[in-house]
């Protein structure tokens, strides 16, 4: 796959963040000092780079730092891109001080555990495929309640941006690996997203953004019951979303 190698998404950080330390920008790779100008649109040419990996629970993964200005940057690589985690009790109570219709999260929560029930103590549970077959219609209306637009507004920040334990908000995405990368800025990301709230997905979904349990765990396997219990968000066409931002870049500049 294009922007990918077998690394861990750990490694991949480390090797980024230690192409761009110590680093005048005149020393870099025409790809990185494009990223680097791209982000630091006022910077000199002969200015050092500091960077380094941040392993705390933020949504970013290095921080570019240039004279007193710091960059907050969220790595990614890969398909099938998560970019959010987090139990079901906090994410509905997310929903409910959003003010989420009280039919909608009861809908959600179906959809959840697949089971019957709105807090995963059904005896059968059937995998998202036959949910979707059976139940699309309250999927279509869940989705008509999350993809309004001021609830989209708080899931980009919440899910992509800053994350439930920091103050900090990412400056952007960079997909890929070493030599081989392309990225987005913080108001794109916005930008894609809200594009996106009215595209229709058979899924539960922010925009482009899809919503899911961590594991149905349909085959009762105790080691991933817990996951059950979590909400995962994940990106898939992170990649392709990228790519067409980045080309309306190019078309608006010629």
């Amino acid at each position: 796959m294009k922007f990918n190698k077998s690394i861990t998404g750990f490694d991949n950080e480390n090797e980024i963040a230690e192409d761009l330390n110590d680093k005048f920008i005149t020393e870099l790779n025409p790809l990185y000092r494009m990223f680097i100008e791209d982000l630091y649109p006022n910077c000199q040419s002969n200015e050092k780079i500091s960077c380094w990996v941040d392993e705390t629970r933020k949504k970013y993964d290095i921080v570019i730092s240039i004279g007193r200005l710091n960059r907050y940057i969220s790595i990614k690589k890969g398909a099938k891109n998560s970019v959010h985690m987090e139990g079901i009790s906090s994410f509905i109570h997310f929903l409910i001080e959003n003010h989420v219709k009280r039919e909608a999260i009861i809908e959600y929560l179906k959809y959840h555990y697949g089971d019957g029930t709105t807090n995963g103590t059904g005896v059968k549970r059937i995998s998202a495929t036959e949910y979707k077959q059976r139940y699309q219609e309250q999927i279509d209306m869940i989705n008509e309640e999350f993809n309004q637009k001021e609830l989209l507004f708080k899931a980009i920040d919440r899910f992509v941006l800053s994350g439930n334990y920091s103050d900090i908000t990412i400056d952007g995405i960079l997909f890929g690996v070493r030599d081989d990368f392309i990225w987005i800025k913080k108001e794109d990301i916005i930008k894609i997203i809200l594009a996106k709230r009215s595209t229709y997905s058979t899924g539960v979904h922010f925009g482009p953004l899809t919503v899911q349990p961590l594991d149905r765990c349909l085959n009762y396997n105790p080691k991933y019951e817990k996951q059950r219990f979590c909400v995962q968000i994940k990106w898939y066409n992170l990649a392709d979303d990228i790519i067409q931002i980045m080309n309306e870049h190019v078309m608006n500049n010629r």
